[in-house]
């Protein structure tokens, strides 16, 4: 992990929360939402690593975006679970969508601004 990159560091620590969200979810039998979980949550660091290799400032900002949308379809799934009754809550989950939310557009807009 990038020992000075916020984003990198918070995205991996984030896919680690959201692993052990769906294994969770998938105790409690809820499959289809864990499956969606998983696999939107744990996107999000990934195309943020690979946005820490991109070809170009334009491959960067285009895979962060990616990584962004990744975490609104995760935030989806998490707000769900949050107002379903017969699902277990994200706790801490959606805070921390709320703070990557902001720190990916925070580096997204100050990366446009600097092409």
């Amino acid at each position: 992990m990038g020992k000075d990159n916020a984003i990198l560091n918070k995205s991996f620590e984030f896919a680690l929360k959201i692993i052990e969200f769906a294994e969770y979810l998938e105790n409690k039998h809820k499959y289809v939402i864990a499956k969606q979980i998983l696999r939107s949550g744990t996107s999000i660091g990934a195309n943020v690593r690979e946005a820490q290799s991109a070809e170009s400032k334009a491959d960067f900002i285009h895979k962060l975006k990616i990584a962004e949308k990744e975490l609104n379809e995760t935030e989806y799934w998490l707000l769900l679970c949050k107002h379903s009754e017969n699902y277990p809550s994200p706790n801490n989950l959606l805070d921390e969508v709320i703070e990557m939310k902001k720190l990916l557009s925070v580096i997204i807009s100050s990366s446009k601004k600097n092409t």
